[in-house]
């Protein structure tokens, strides 16, 4: 069997905001990689943290089966680097590489991943990437990983107009938060550039017709209620898959899926047997009209970012269920990144609200999750449905919160002080996780 070839694009922190999901956002690249292929309206990461969220789609399990609680250059680690998708195509013959940002091990010992060529330039990934292309022979796996749009982000061009950008909701329309938002946008517009140099070089070198193309990012923007938050503002994350098997002509599919379906659909693709531990459903038969939808639910979590925060959500169609953990009150601030946005909020007196621990939320009312329905007795039936499918899950997962009461310990993680605000601050130490508690809201 000649087998396509498989390319992996993830960015940081883009969540839907690019041009194929309706923005004003310069990403042409992004645009014609979606008119040239199948765009998810409706995929969701599995836990909208950083490593966390890319371990799930590169495992194809949830973050408490594979180890992934929290950062890796925080100190943690995989359960087992082998479960990577990398080592799974390795072992069928394909040559391996990863450019730029990988960010499922600490940096020092990305080696241990086992990929055949790594290269860790978050500079210009893109550019070794076609140096890379001119030689390789298929099949091979090859991962790019940008670090754009994360914070910082660059200053504005003359071409980047803050006074006519519109800040995300749920953020008011301000210049600050205008300008924070412009400044995304410049970011973006980078990221876009580099896809382009990525999918060029592709065609350049004769690899475009037998590759399937994975493009996507690890959560949303690294704004309030968004990066590090179960809404959909965080969990809500662009996908484009490009490649043969109907993986063309510009499709959209409006049917819920998550990053739990890539590895299934690359195995289904490829002809290789799934391994049994796959979460996830292959993508194909949703695609080529063969069924309406994969999942009647999906489920999310937070454990660790740059401060504790364990969350749990489960989420269908209509309604979604978050539960937070958390015995202490106040917002976890650490776990917002630092900006505009940020101080808009915190001048408004963030600091002092107390985060919500139960919510229900009607997603066809309420789009943004703004009311909060657990208490309201009209849906009384619908809150205890969704508790009993978290709960039902929690226990076929095995999920640590709901079976012993507590997260694992985590010898080397290293967390912010809870108190403060700054994620990027230079304390950090070394947690007992175990000191935390669960609180059952």
């Amino acid at each position: 069997m000649n087998r396509p070839n498989i390319l992996y694009i993830n960015s940081h922190d883009t969540g839907r905001t690019i041009s194929p999901h309706g923005h004003s956002v310069d990403t042409p690249n992004l645009q014609r990689l979606a008119e040239e292929g199948v765009l998810f309206r409706q995929n969701f990461c599995i836990n909208p943290t950083c490593s966390p969220s890319r371990a799930c789609l590169l495992t194809g399990t949830y973050p408490h089966q594979n180890g992934m609680l929290g950062l890796a250059h925080r100190g943690v680690d995989l359960r087992d680097p082998k479960e990577h998708m990398l080592n799974f195509w390795k072992e069928a013959g394909y040559t391996t590489a990863q450019f730029g940002i990988q960010h499922v091990i600490h940096w020092d010992r990305a080696d241990e991943l086992g990929y055949d060529v790594i290269d860790g330039d978050i500079e210009n990934p893109d550019l070794h990437v076609a140096e890379h292309l001119k030689t390789v022979e298929g099949p091979f796996y090859l991962e790019v990983g940008f670090f754009e749009t994360h914070r910082e982000f660059p200053e504005l061009h003359p071409e980047d107009d803050e006074r006519y950008v519109m800040p995300p909701h749920p953020l008011p329309d301000t210049p600050s938060n205008r300008k924070d938002m412009a400044r995304f946008k410049a970011s973006a517009r980078i990221f876009d550039h580099r896809v382009g140099n990525v999918l060029q070089a592709l065609q350049e070198y004769g690899h475009a017709e037998n590759t399937i193309v994975v493009c996507t990012t690890d959560h949303g923007l690294a704004f309030p209620r968004m990066k590090c938050n179960l809404e959909d503002s965080g969990i809500g994350v662009m996908m484009i898959l490009r490649g043969p098997q109907g993986l063309s002509g510009g499709k959209v599919v409006d049917a819920p899926v998550t990053h739990l379906d890539v590895f299934p659909t690359l195995c289904e693709m490829t002809g290789l047997k799934a391994p049994s531990r796959l979460e996830g459903k292959s993508l194909l038969p949703l695609v080529n009209g063969e069924v309406d939808r994969l999942h009647d639910a999906t489920f999310h979590s937070v454990n660790l970012h740059a401060a504790y925060e364990p969350q749990r959500a489960v989420r269908t169609e209509r309604y979604k269920l978050i539960r937070r953990y958390d015995p202490r009150s106040g917002p976890v601030l650490p776990n917002c990144d630092a900006g505009h946005s940020k101080s808009t909020w915190m001048e408004a007196g963030w600091g002092d609200r107390a985060p919500v621990d139960f919510a229900l939320y009607d997603l066809i009312f309420d789009p943004n999750e703004m009311n909060n329905l657990i208490d309201d007795p009209d849906h009384a039936d619908v809150k205890a449905e969704l508790v009993q499918r978290l709960e039902a899950w929690q226990k076929r997962t095995k999920d640590p919160l709901l079976l012993e009461g507590r997260l694992p310990d985590i010898p080397r993680a290293l967390l912010n002080p809870r108190d403060g605000i700054d994620p990027d601050q230079e304390t950090v130490e070394e947690v007992d996780i175990a000191d935390f508690g669960v609180h059952q809201p």
